[in-house]
């Protein structure tokens, strides 16, 4: 069975608990682009730190606030991406998570 990937963005977050109560209704392990998801019932998420994008916004308003033109800016793409594992929904799914994936996560959540 295809583990379903559920992208980080507007839709996903007004729908997040309705996404995941059906997932934990029909049992489907699940990895959420958002590691927010994970804190309320997801099983995994990998993607960029949205505090760390935050941060950098903050830098380039900075920028931009101390003369810098915005055309001038470079264009910057995420650097720091966080994998969150939810321990608790692993098991109630029955899953074993493998030590190597463990040793690579950012965050486990018992």
């Amino acid at each position: 069975m295809p583990t379903p990937y559920v992208c980080a963005d507007s839709l996903t977050t007004t729908n997040q608990l309705l996404i995941i109560t059906s997932v934990q209704a029909a049992r489907l392990p699940t990895i959420f682009g958002a590691r927010e998801n994970v804190g309320v019932g997801g099983l995994m998420s990998y993607g960029p730190s949205f505090s760390d994008l935050f941060r950098n916004a903050a830098e380039y308003v900075d920028k931009i606030l101390r003369g810098a033109k915005p055309s001038d800016l470079p264009i910057e793409q995420p650097t720091k991406f966080e994998l969150v594992i939810n321990l608790k929904i692993a098991k109630a799914l029955g899953l074993t998570i493998p030590p190597g994936v463990f040793a690579i996560a950012d965050e486990v959540i018992e």
